[in-house]
């Protein structure tokens, strides 16, 4: 008879091994143990029985095993896999009485059968493998039902050839550690080559005591541990890239969710790949800033100049606030009333939108950007605090914290800056030959021709991050998506008034002269300058000056305040700005308007290809045709610059004699100056 085997403990809950069944215990007592089975009625045992009996044990695992990972099997070799799998079917007919396959309502043979204790049936196993030419013990036989129950088929491979080395070999972690070291001090150093980096592990392994005990292995030893430190951290590529991986967060990427035009704008600048022909008359390379709305993706307006300063950030944000005006030849399919654009909801808001190109008009609330001298300045600060926008700037090396305004600034190399003839690729190795002898542009016009590709292609250009929800297959314009959340979140722009335009411009301080005021060799006058000039302001800090505040990129008029009365702003206009070009009139909006009747999404498409290769050609190539010489009888009749603000009322200049042609005599529209963006005139007046 078997001693009588003392358990760790009995106690309600637990499970137990007796008479060949897993049972739980239900209750205890001094003398008595209750059990119980699935689908039998409960049993109660004397403890001196249960614990006498030959299989009885107690079960620590009450609950289900996990799912085993079977499928790490398919990582083992063929010869490994089979004998796990001819296991497998052994320690099943163990453990069920059955092996795998077996027919239903086939019957355990009788040395397999439940009421035969686990240690029977596992000396009936090894038995049987030794019988059939397989010395197992019955040992063995229960090692493997262990490993088969806690891990499954896997449990009962072989483990030897999959077994897993160390990462770096037998390199000692001294070097491990000292090579961290020096590739994570070339991070935001230049691109240097491995053999320096060599170099540098050596060095730091010599400043630390216990680096110099250490023995180096060979240079093909410490190259390939160099190639897995420094996989995917681009320590011998891109530096912009590098410091990006390094700098970048290390925990789950998130995601800034916006549902209304203005929530969250993103804001950038960069070297645009052209060169231009500057003020000075050298040809050179410009920046472009420009603003991107995150949740509609419009580019609501972008300027170049040769080096971008913080003024230039804040008039970036003038202009996103203010509808943008329709140019000397641009065709009636860009304005906003022949858009997808809600343009008569908006324009009962601001009647300054009448003759507004379909460029929208939007209110940030949150604007994004780097940590550039230029938008962390106080003037850009200032300007936001002016508006109410909240400043948030990204984390130091994070671009793709603001990943939208970086990708619309490379799609404007791909899709603008490429079809101009001064294009000088993304890098040395891509630029041609002779670019500065070619047809540069100006900087102003150049910048023309961007304003009128943003409102044309940009904003008409159905772009990937803008699908519908409901259809994923369809994708939205940034002028569609503006259209659709106006309608959605009841979104309302206001626009800047006059005076708030003006205060966000750049300030300068300059004397009144009996001539006016002289800007770069530009001058201002205004019959309203009058009681300034020669007057000291009373500004003392400023000696007597006068504040002006103008826009860089339109020298068409400056602002002065006037500092003796309310502080009112006086607007000056450019002397020579009456003599060149005349205000632009109707007559160009007939003829255009004669060319296109309707604007279709077809017309648009046109008006791009046309801008592209105006764009590529060049200035001073002129055009030929019957059609080109109305044109240029048009632009002779409406040539002007590219004012933000009305021109005062001027005298028409003498119309010139049409050239003698065989054609009937053409009718003439009468010049009237058209009003586009006056700053100082009450947007909510009706007239």
């Amino acid at each position: 008879m078997n001693a009588m085997r003392r358990p760790t403990g009995i106690e309600v809950g637990s499970w137990v091994r007796f008479d060949g069944q897993v049972r739980a215990v239900t209750a205890v007592t001094t003398t008595t143990v209750t059990l119980t089975a699935t689908n039998e009625l409960a049993v109660v045992v004397e403890l001196d029985v249960l614990l006498r009996g030959e299989d009885f044990a107690v079960v620590d695992v009450p609950v289900r095993q996990p799912l085993p990972a079977g499928s790490l099997l398919e990582t083992f070799p063929k010869a490994v896999r089979e004998k796990a799998l001819w296991w497998e079917g052994h320690i099943l007919e163990v453990l069920h009485g059955l092996p795998p396959g077996a027919d239903p309502g086939t019957s355990p043979r009788p040395e397999y059968r439940s009421d035969r204790s686990l240690t029977a049936r596992q000396r009936a196993k090894a038995a049987e493998l030794t019988a059939a030419g397989h010395k197992v013990a019955a040992q063995t036989v229960a090692n493997y039902r262990r490993r088969y129950q806690a891990d499954g088929i896997v449990g009962l491979a072989d483990h030897r050839p999959v077994r897993k080395k160390r990462e770096f070999g037998s390199v000692d972690d001294a070097v491990v550690a000292a090579m961290r070291q020096a590739i994570a001090e070339a991070t935001d150093a230049s691109t240097r080559r491995g053999t320096f980096l060599l170099w540098r592990t050596a060095e730091i392994l010599r400043q630390t005591p216990a680096g110099r005990a250490v023995k180096l292995p060979s240079e093909r030893t410490l190259y390939r541990l160099l190639d897995k430190l420094t996989r995917n951290t681009h320590t011998f590529s891109s530096a912009t890239t590098r410091r990006s991986r390094a700098h970048g967060a290390s925990g789950e990427f998130g995601e800034l969710p916006v549902f209304a035009p203005g929530e969250v704008m993103q804001i950038d600048s960069t070297p645009l790949d052209v060169l231009v022909l500057l003020d000075n008359g050298v040809i050179g390379k410009v920046e472009l800033t420009a603003m991107i709305d995150v949740a509609t993706r419009s580019l609501t307006a972008a300027v170049l100049r040769p080096t971008t300063k913080a003024v230039d950030a804040s008039v970036l944000l003038a202009r996103t606030v203010t509808p943008e005006p329709m140019r000397p030849g641009w065709v009636d399919a860009l304005k906003m009333s022949r858009s997808v654009l809600p343009h008569r909801r908006l324009l009962t808001l601001d009647e300054r939108l009448e003759h507004a190109a379909a460029r929208p008009v939007i209110v940030p609330e949150t604007i994004v950007c780097d940590h550039g001298k230029v938008f962390i300045s106080r003037n850009f600060k200032s300007s936001c605090r002016f508006l109410e926008i909240d400043f948030l700037p990204t984390h130091k090396g994070s671009p793709f914290e603001k990943g939208h305004i970086e990708r619309m600034l490379g799609s404007v190399a791909s899709l603008f800056a490429q079809f101009l003839p001064t294009y000088t690729g993304r890098s040395p190795e891509h630029r041609g030959r002779n670019l500065d002898q070619g047809r540069a542009w100006s900087l102003l016009e150049l910048q023309d021709l961007l304003d009128e590709w943003i409102v044309a292609k940009w904003q008409n250009r159905p772009h990937d991050g803008l699908r519908d929800p409901s259809h994923p297959g369809r994708l939205f314009t940034p002028n569609e998506k503006y259209a659709a959340l106006v309608e959605a979140c009841g979104y309302v722009p206001v626009a800047l008034e006059g005076d708030d335009y003006i205060e966000l411009l750049p300030a300068e301080w300059r004397a009144v002269n009996d001539y006016g005021i002289k800007i770069k060799n530009r001058t201002y006058n205004s019959a309203d300058l009058a009681p300034m000039r020669r007057r000291h302001s009373g500004v003392t800090a400023k000696r007597g000056l006068w504040e002006i505040h103008r826009d860089p990129y339109d020298v068409s008029r400056i602002w002065v305040r006037d500092h003796r009365g309310r502080g009112e702003w006086v607007p000056a206009v450019w002397k020579h700005l009456k003599r060149v070009p005349v205000p632009f009139g109707e007559l160009a909006w007939d003829h255009e308007a004669r060319k296109l009747p309707g604007a279709t999404e077809a017309e648009i498409a046109d008006v791009v290809a046309a801008l592209l290769t105006r764009a590529h050609a060049g200035p001073g190539r002129p055009r030929t045709g019957t059609a080109a010489k109305k044109d240029r009888r048009v632009a002779a009749r409406t040539r002007a610059a590219r004012p933000s603000t009305p021109l005062p009322p001027a005298v028409p200049e003498p119309e010139p004699v049409a050239e003698a042609t065989s054609e009937e005599p053409e009718e003439l529209a009468e010049v009237i100056p058209l009003g586009l963006f006056d700053p100082l005139e009450n947007p909510w007046r009706r007239s």
